[in-house]
C-alpha cells in the first residue's frame, strides 16, 4: 500500500471542504477554550490580503489547512504569524501538520519575514510538540495578544 499523496496548495477559506475544516477547529475551539483566550480568525478575516490560506489535501480530498498572517511592526521587517493550523482527525498523525508548517515557513521566508509568531492553546499538546519538533520556542504575548494563561506564546527565527 502506498502512502497517500499531500498536496498543499492556496485555497479559499470560503470554498466547501476549507470552510468546513475551519468550522471543526473554531467548534474545538470554543468546546476548549473560554471566549477570551479563543484567538482564532473567521473565515472572513481569513480572505484578507495579507493572509496567505492553505490548504492540504489527501488523495484529493482536504484534511488540514493552515494560514500565514503577514504582520508589519515598527522598526523590523514584520513577522509572519500562523493562523488556523488543524488538521482533521481522522488524519492525524500521517504529518499534515508538519508539511503544512514547512510550507508556511518556505513562504515566510520568500517574503522576506525575519521570524513566526504563534498563538496556541495550552492544552493543546500535540501541536506544542509539533511546534518545537520544528524550532518554535516560547515567547511572551506579542502584538495585540495579552498574557493569559490559556495561552502559548511561541516564535522562531527564520
Amino acid at each position: 500500500m502506498s502512502a497517500p499523496r499531500v498536496d498543499i496548495h492556496q485555497g479559499d477559506p470560503r470554498a466547501p471542504d476549507a470552510s468546513a475544516l475551519l468550522a471543526a477547529s473554531h467548534r474545538l475551539m470554543e468546546a476548549s477554550f473560554p471566549a477570551e483566550s479563543n484567538h482564532f480568525l473567521s473565515i472572513e478575516a481569513l480572505c484578507r490580503p495579507d493572509i496567505l490560506f492553505l490548504v492540504a489535501d489527501v488523495d484529493g480530498i482536504a484534511a488540514g489547512c493552515a494560514a500565514l498572517a503577514i504582520c508589519s511592526e515598527e522598526g523590523s521587517g514584520g513577522y509572519g504569524e500562523v493562523k488556523s493550523m488543524f488538521v482533521s482527525p481522522a488524519r492525524r498523525g500521517a504529518r499534515i501538520g508538519a508539511k503544512l508548517l514547512n510550507r508556511l515557513e518556505a513562504e515566510a521566508r520568500a517574503r522576506g519575514l525575519p521570524l513566526l509568531r504563534l498563538e496556541t492553546g495550552d492544552t493543546l499538546i500535540a501541536a506544542q510538540k509539533l511546534y518545537l519538533q520544528h524550532g518554535f520556542r516560547i515567547r511572551g504575548p506579542f502584538g495585540a495578544y495579552r498574557e493569559d494563561p490559556r495561552s502559548l506564546f511561541m516564535e522562531k527565527n527564520l
